[in-house]
């Protein structure tokens, strides 16, 4: 039999996209806090024979023959996932099916809340994600605010959260759950706190550590297995592994947790997807991996002190983990005009809402991480020279923005054909190149 044709010969239009795709991620800057790159062992595991096979329900206990070694493969990921945090299959059960973060979450509220029950989750413009209860005074936007009631709390003067302004909230809002964890805030949490909080009212307590679940499995931010009732992550950020989450619970809730996951909210599982995650898993346990999450931490810390030294002002002034939420508002730039320059710059960020902010969509900041980058081999003094790559972005979007007036469409216009622009982007090529990427060869890349 003829050897099957590959995907340049089948679709060479798509092929083309990847490799430009490819090219992009090795001749950037990658600064998404989100982000990261996994090793050549997890896309093995992706691209393999995994993804062919349905495997309704749990190991031993499928609607559909023939998984005997899918229920192997699922079985390791499960020890795997409670081994890495340290913890023992007689108090935690674990479920590693969620496709990713978001179902991860809604799975929990739907196991452990009836429909219009209340949560608590930090806003959105405070470093909360959307799945926490996000809605604005117009329209309810997440799934978590339009099946159940939510209200915000929020963080205090210098930026972190204020925990006694949410004790009050929470003794007038009586929830059902609250939630710790966030997106873009950059410190650690006080688990115990959190939990006199919810005790007082008579809630669960759940974290969603997608974002630094890393930096818990090398020891080096508070484990909030210690208080909560509930852990999600993803497992695709810090942890350094495929796009996927993990659901982790007291053995108590177990059975509600599964029944949410499926059949609930979701079908099949993704074979590939868990191997993936026992692969990385694997992985996470390694001295290897501890030294690169503690080199996360001081690279993001390295980038900080050179922002607030060039005079930008971080929520919160500084960070405890793996990014840093910079305020424009001081610089009078909207954190959407520095991300399109600094995508034309080939720098990749994201625009972030900071306090005060009204809309998503044209926020006042931008978020920045570490992890992508730190995969890369980066240390501390190049990430003193990606803040200077970022003040410069900054800088000349100021100037194009005097040029253009206020509409994005315009600036975007004008930055995509400026000069100054163009000779920024070719320095940081020059930069990232010298930085190759896990999992795939870079020899013979060019600019995209």
């Amino acid at each position: 039999m003829a050897a099957e044709p590959s995907l340049a010969q089948v679709d060479p239009e798509l092929h083309a996209l990847v490799e430009h795709e490819k090219a992009r991620q090795w001749g950037g800057i990658e600064l998404i806090a989100s982000e990261n790159f996994t090793s050549r062992a997890v896309l093995e595991c992706l691209g393999s024979c995994l993804t062919n096979k349905y495997s309704e329900g749990l190991p031993n206990a499928r609607y559909y023959g023939g998984n005997e070694y899918i229920d192997q493969i699922e079985i390791i990921a499960q020890n795997r996932a409670l081994k890495a945090f340290g913890l023992t299959a007689e108090e935690w059960a674990v479920n590693v099916q969620p496709y990713s973060g978001s179902p991860a979450n809604l799975a929990v509220y739907t196991a452990l809340l009836a429909p219009h029950e209340r949560l608590m989750g930090l806003g959105l413009q405070c470093g909360g994600h959307l799945t926490h209860g996000f809605y604005t005074p117009k329209k309810k936007v997440s799934a978590s605010s339009i099946f159940f009631e939510s209200l915000p709390y929020g963080l205090g003067p210098d930026g972190r959260i204020d925990y006694d302004a949410l004790a009050v909230s929470a003794a007038a809002f009586m929830p059902k759950l609250i939630i710790v964890g966030g997106s873009a805030y950059s410190r650690d949490y006080d688990y115990a706190r959190m939990r006199t909080i919810a005790d007082s009212v008579g809630a669960y307590l759940m974290c969603d550590m997608a974002h630094f679940s890393g930096l818990v499995a090398a020891g080096l931010l508070t484990s909030p297995f210690f208080h909560c009732d509930v852990v999600t992550t993803t497992t695709h950020k810090t942890l350094r592994g495929p796009r996927g989450a993990m659901i982790y619970c007291k053995k108590a809730l177990a059975e509600k947790i599964n029944q949410a996951v499926f059949p609930a909210l979701q079908g099949g599982p993704h074979n590939n997807q868990i191997a993936a995650v026992a692969t990385q898993l694997r992985e996470v346990m390694t001295p290897e991996f501890h030294e690169y999450a503690a080199q996360i931490i001081t690279n993001a810390k390295a980038m900080a002190e050179e922002l607030t030294r060039l005079g930008y002002t971080l929520v919160t002034g500084g960070t405890d983990n793996h990014l840093v939420l910079v305020d424009l508002k001081p610089q009078k730039v909207l954190g959407s005009k520095v991300q399109v320059l600094c995508d034309f710059a080939r720098i990749t960020l994201n625009k972030n809402t900071v306090p005060g902010d009204a809309s998503a969509m044209n926020p006042g900041g931008v978020r920045i991480g570490s992890p992508a980058m730190t995969s890369r081999g980066a240390q501390a003094p190049h990430f003193v020279q990606i803040a200077r790559f970022f003040d410069e972005a900054v800088k000349l979007a100021l100037q194009i923005q005097v040029e253009s007036g206020p509409k994005l469409v315009d600036f975007t216009a004008r930055a995509k054909e400026n000069a100054q622009v163009a000779e920024l982007r070719g320095r940081v090529f020059e930069f990232s190149r010298q930085f190759p990427i896990p999992g795939f060869d870079s020899t013979g890349l060019t600019a995209d």
